[in-house]
């Protein structure tokens, strides 16, 4: 559907404002139909984002501050969100060996399973911008790419 259909509106200041609008409403969406699907998990999507980055590091450990720069919300309190996963028994803390001072996150056993389980659930979630061709998403890619300079 037409952004102008979703959001009721016909006119726009200009094709670049129609396209900012269309970012943000889009990205909304997608949002909005994987919420549904976290909460059935008892998770929020920055929840499963830490998740899925400490997942890329296993075995290894991250910091806090490495999990904040690989963040898809760089808004998001990273050290709040670790202390959730925690308390749901998904990720846990160690003192680092090497600097007493600095502490680092690890995904539990518990946290591998539960991103094995949402797996099929996310791959649905992709499966829905099939609506356009291979070709047609590298180009979104590249020029969303483009966008960030």
């Amino acid at each position: 559907m037409k952004i102008e259909e979703e959001i009721q509106q016909s006119k726009f200041k200009s094709e670049y404002h129609k396209l900012a609008i269309n970012i943000i409403y889009t990205a909304n969406w997608i949002t909005y139909q994987d919420s549904h699907t976290f909460k059935e998990f008892n998770l929020t999507l920055p929840q499963f984002n830490v998740l899925r980055i400490l997942r890329g590091r296993h075995p290894e450990p991250a910091t806090v501050n490495y999990i904040c720069e690989r963040m898809l919300d760089r808004t998001s309190n990273a050290s709040r969100l670790v202390d959730k996963l925690l308390k749901k028994g998904f990720v846990e803390r160690r003192i680092c060996p090497e600097d007493r001072r600095s502490v680092d996150i690890l995904i539990t056993e518990e946290g591998l399973n539960l991103l094995n389980q949402l797996e099929p659930e996310i791959t649905k979630s992709e499966n829905r911008l099939k609506t356009i061709s291979f070709d047609e998403a590298k180009s979104v890619n590249a020029l969303l790419d483009k966008i960030r300079g």
